[in-house]
């Protein structure tokens, strides 16, 4: 197990790296408003998992194997690119507005926002590389298994990420309850969270490896 002074070094790392604005905290911040709290912990919990699942990617040596060949790289970013925009065009296609008092579209539709949240993180490829470059600087063969300490370092990310989207879950929720009496666009919801799939798929078009 790795020892405190590094776990508080990757906690500081960690920290400012989670509290950055990025795709993640973004998509996190237009669940909470246009769909309320629970689908922001829902899919702060998927992409949560899906950090898991990189870390023991990078464990086995398959985010290197991604990384280093550019055929898969490309596979996984058009792969995320095609998700998203479904996701942009589910989201338009769904009926009733989501600011309505509706619990039980709510509980239908928390695992597909949990699988949303896990596969937009893992059709990431940033996010492998991001894993493959941060994790091993902190990885002490003398510590233990390699993937247990991966584990380890993805636990204190996801924990620190909680705090971190919590705040903008809580946040959203909040312009939530104000944007609620706009009455006359119903679809606004849609419109908003449809926008930021979008946005998301055309940033994962336009990057490259570097």
């Amino acid at each position: 197990m790795p020892d405190f002074p590094t776990l508080m070094l990757f906690a500081a790392a960690a920290l400012v790296l989670t509290a950055t604005p990025g795709p993640d905290m973004l998509l996190i911040a237009s669940r909470s408003i246009s769909q309320g709290r629970a689908a922001g912990f829902f899919t702060y919990g998927g992409i949560a998992l899906g950090t898991y699942c990189h870390a023991l990617a990078a464990a086995f040596g398959l985010s290197q194997l991604v990384m280093a060949v550019p055929a898969a790289y490309e596979a996984v970013r058009w792969a995320g690119c095609g998700y998203l925009l479904y996701l942009a065009y589910k989201t338009i296609r769904s009926e009733g507005a989501a600011f309505a008092p509706a619990s039980t579209l709510q509980r239908l539709s928390a695992k597909r926002i949990f699988f949303a949240g896990l596969t937009t993180n893992l059709l990431n490829p940033k996010m492998a590389l991001f894993v493959v470059a941060l994790f091993p600087q902190f990885v002490n063969v003398q510590s233990g298994p390699i993937m247990v300490q991966m584990l380890i370092f993805a636990t204190v990310l996801n924990g620190i990420g909680l705090i971190v989207n919590g705040a903008v879950i809580i946040l959203g929720s909040k312009i939530r309850s104000r944007l609620a009496s706009l009455r006359r666009f119903p679809k606004l919801p849609q419109y908003m969270l449809a926008t930021v799939f979008t946005g998301l798929a055309c940033r994962l078009a336009l990057q490259t490896r570097n």
